[in-house]
């Protein structure tokens, strides 16, 4: 398997990979920012694709079990051995390209290559100093040395690469070659304090992804309340009593804020009697997402029990009425993404306000003030 067959597969597990940490991700931002940056967005998850090409790399090609050597040498703990062994091999060659393409070059400059984007990444984003990418860089190695010694964490019964401690200053230097690279271009980026202070900014309005976030973030938050009140309680109408505790009680001892919205730096403000509105807009919530539209699903479903239709009939308008249920509430997301007001916040007078404040902006007023002073 060549470098670039290890690099598609990385590619095609990127998607799913990108998908399990976005969840996360959009959380994390929310609650620190309150906004999510595009230029952030870019650059984590460029980095992560690059993690995963290089862990492929070093693991790929993956042999057959019943092909790997046992008698074969696990560790080589020589320094500087790769020199020896490209004195070796290219003594007899006539010219540079030949010595380029000989494996034991090539193997050493792809090596720092590798690690060259580790360093860069390191000192932008991570804000590194030059101590801590070289700790790092050798750590990154060290962890990729370690999944080779172990034979991929003892899947196989003996490691099928050699522990090279050679790999390890060879890849501590790409990192730190690419710490030397990213100050030529560092200056030419927005800085990692500029992302924070852009974001900030953004965060100060609430976006439609982030009212998106919060409705799930929510309603996740409130069927975990819903089963753990059941199971410690046993109580009857469960559903209406945490319903109300979330989504009523607890807004009005928080200023307007749900644990979800909280987690979110964002809450639900009512111009006065909060506890009332807030009951209010609960109330307009059911009726609009649950109470209306099954209850028209339980009507039709009377209807066509005592009316003498077809069976292929009744098929045809139930078919009819869950399509049309799949569109109200797709509708109603896509709304909740447009930042539109919905009807019961409308009725209820109730609107969504950002709580990234003070205590945030202070962090970053003298880190502006050093931008621009720069």
């Amino acid at each position: 398997m060549s470098y670039l067959e290890a690099i598609k597969i990385a590619f095609l597990t990127f998607p799913f990979l990108a998908f399990l940490f976005t969840i996360p991700f959009i959380l994390r931002q929310y609650h620190k920012y309150g906004s999510i940056n595009k230029l952030r967005v870019l650059i984590i998850y460029s980095f992560i694709l690059y993690i995963i090409c290089v862990y492929f790399l070093a693991i790929f090609p993956l042999p057959d079990r019943d092909s790997i050597d046992m008698s074969s040498p696990v560790c080589q703990l020589v320094p500087f051995n790769f020199i020896s062994d490209i004195i070796k091999e290219t003594v007899s060659f006539d010219s540079v390209w030949q010595v380029l393409s000989d494996s034991s070059v090539y193997t050493v400059l792809f090596n720092i290559l590798m690690f060259i984007p580790f360093g860069m990444y390191l000192r932008y984003y991570f804000k590194n100093n030059l101590k801590k990418t070289i700790l790092f860089s050798f750590l990154f190695s060290l962890f990729l040395e370690i999944t080779q010694l172990t034979g991929l964490y003892f899947i196989y019964p003996h490691p099928y690469r050699l522990f090279d401690v050679d790999d390890l200053m060879i890849n501590t230097l790409g990192g730190i070659t690419g710490y030397f690279v990213m100050g030529l271009f560092i200056k030419f980026l927005p800085s990692r304090d500029e992302i924070d202070i852009s974001s900030i900014e953004a965060g100060k309005k609430v976006s439609g992804l982030r009212r998106f976030t919060r409705f799930c973030l929510d309603m996740f938050l409130c069927f975990i309340f819903i089963i753990i009140l059941y199971a410690i309680f046993r109580v009857e109408h469960v559903l209406i009593i945490s319903l109300f505790i979330y989504y009523v009680f607890i807004p009005s001892l928080r200023n307007g804020q749900t644990l979800g919205s909280k987690y979110l730096k964002m809450r639900i403000e009512v111009p006065n009697k909060r506890f009332l509105r807030l009951f209010f807009r609960l109330f307009l919530m059911i009726l609009y997402y649950l109470v209306i539209p099954f209850g028209i699903g339980y009507l039709m479903i009377f209807i066509t029990r005592n009316v003498n239709i077809s069976s292929i009939l009744v098929f045809v308008i139930m078919a009819i009425y869950v399509l049309l249920l799949g569109i109200f509430y797709l509708v109603n997301m896509t709304n909740i993404f447009k930042r539109r007001v919905l009807i019961y916040d409308r009725l209820a007078k109730c609107e969504y306000v950002s709580t990234i404040g003070k205590d945030i902006e202070d962090n970053f007023q003298s880190v502006e003030e050093n931008i621009d002073e720069s």
